[in-house]
């Protein structure tokens, strides 16, 4: 049996590849290799942005780069341990806001849009579970400069690490329920008010407004608003301000 430290080991491996060296190559045994652990990254990146995450495959990344599925296993060990180093790869390349300076509440509101930007920019980023996350050097900064925006804040360690995981939790809902959203739209082909024209005759055929008050008071005003029953920027930006919220009553009492 290998422990966790051994270098045979699954875990070592990973945290092998995360911290090499710019362009290195896992191994020099076996063939000549041709291409390097970073083209390999750079490719499944670019096929779980184009094509989702469930279309990352082995099979899929290999073929996109022009090499035999098998010859990928010389630069990863495998599927998990690739997405590792896809999302360490994002984490470092991702950009930031300046926050120096700036009032709490809009340095955690920049940690937040930050982050929002870069599940917009690669979906995939928000349907991963952060409860083992690659411990990379591109993970490590973001960690570092996201802590900053605690830091002066009078928040124990503990309290800093659990505030900014709140935080981004949030923005991870928030980012999955919007690609939710746009891949519905995208498999209906139509947009929400054409969807809502559609059903309207059968809806007021079928609901008693007299029967649900509230729900029809309530969700009339909100899709009159908002044109449609889900907005997910809306949404965003409400949460976003309860979530901000609640942490000023943590601060707050910690300043007291």
């Amino acid at each position: 049996m290998t422990s966790s430290t051994d270098p045979g080991s699954g875990a070592a491996r990973v945290l092998a590849l995360l911290w090499r060296e710019p362009g290195a190559r896992t191994s020099t045994r076996g063939p000549r290799q041709g291409l390097s652990v970073d083209a390999v990254v750079a490719a499944a990146i670019e096929l779980a942005d184009s094509a989702g995450l469930e279309a990352l495959t082995m099979r899929r990344v290999a073929q996109a780069l022009g090499v035999a599925p098998m010859s990928l296993y010389t630069y990863v060990p495998g599927k998990a341990e690739l997405l590792d180093l896809m999302l360490d790869a994002v984490y470092g390349r991702m950009p930031y806001t300046e926050t120096a300076g700036l009032p709490w509440r809009e340095r955690l509101a920049a940690v937040a849009r930050d982050n929002r930007a870069l599940c917009d920019r690669h979906p995939w980023v928000a349907l991963v579970s952060a409860a083992r996350p690659p411990l990379g050097p591109g993970l490590m900064a973001k960690y570092e400069r996201e802590l900053l925006a605690f830091d002066g804040l009078g928040l124990d360690d503990v309290e800093m690490d659990d505030a900014l995981a709140y935080l981004l939790g949030f923005v991870q809902a928030s980012a999955r329920a919007s690609s939710a959203a746009r891949a519905l739209r995208r498999e209906s082909a139509i947009t929400d008010e054409e969807w809502w024209a559609a059903n309207e005759p059968l809806l007021a055929r079928i609901f008693d407004a007299t029967r649900y008050p509230t729900a029809a008071r309530v969700g009339s005003a909100a899709g009159e608003v908002r044109g449609t029953a889900f907005d997910p920027d809306h949404a965003y930006r409400f949460g976003l301000e309860r979530v901000l919220d609640g942490l000023g009553v943590l601060i707050e009492a910690r300043d007291r």
